[in-house]
């Protein structure tokens, strides 16, 4: 079974979609972030936060029964612990093993970087507070993620792969610097002087007018050095 979480919600096994009612999509998704077992009365308070404890607990179990019905066991239950069952793979868990490895220097950077350029934003439609917050780490853990592979390949002189990688981080976020950086020095790396100074303008435009600010003095000092030569 695959659950994907980066983008909507989908639940599929051997390739066909699975129909979960939205509590029990919900219960699903809030034990995949996690990604460790859960007690159940923390479930319970944290998905109906507004019931009292002996109606969520009832929602609780009646998420559970339809999560476990014949043919698609998909949480297990242990010692009033809740967590997904093993052999369910998570698309977030791929997404955070992808980002710690480009970031510790360890990863296979072709597929990881791949994978980071391609994802989604967390449950774009849902709108729980414990959603945003991991929706926020996740964007934030994927977005360093990119940074770092980006200085991994100007090392090596891998500047498509670079290229690709900046631009990723740049539409993410456009106000991030650290991104608009990046992608200034892939244009430096390869000798296109005009790019460089085009992106840093734009840049600029951009920052004053949504901020009223001006680029750092170090992203400037980049350009300055580029002009100067």
């Amino acid at each position: 079974m695959r659950l994907f979480l980066l983008g909507r919600f989908e639940l599929r096994s051997g390739g066909a979609l699975v129909d979960l009612p939205i509590s029990a999509q919900r219960v699903l998704a809030f034990l995949a972030l996690h990604e460790r077992a859960i007690p159940r009365s923390q479930v319970a308070g944290r998905l109906w936060a507004n019931s009292s404890t002996q109606r969520s607990s009832a929602s609780l179990r009646s998420s559970l029964w339809r999560l476990n019905r014949p043919g698609h066991r998909l949480v297990e239950s242990r010692c009033s612990m809740l967590n997904v069952v093993p052999d369910i793979s998570v698309d977030t868990w791929e997404l955070t093993r992808a980002a710690r490895g480009l970031m510790g220097g360890s990863a296979d950077v072709a597929v990881d970087a791949g994978l980071l350029s391609g994802a989604g934003d967390l449950l774009p439609d849902w709108s729980d507070e414990w959603v945003l917050l991991e929706r926020e780490r996740l964007r934030m853990l994927r977005l360093h993620a990119l940074e770092a592979f980006v200085e991994r390949c100007l090392t090596v002189g891998r500047y498509g792969d670079a290229s690709e990688a900046a631009i990723a981080a740049v539409s993410s976020e456009p106000l991030r610097e650290s991104a608009q950086r990046a992608l200034i020095r892939v244009h430096l790396a390869e000798g296109n002087r005009g790019d460089a100074i085009r992106q840093y303008r734009r840049f600029n435009d951009l920052v004053h007018h949504e901020l009223g600010v001006a680029p750092s003095g170090q992203l400037t000092a980049l350009i300055d050095e580029l002009l100067i030569k």
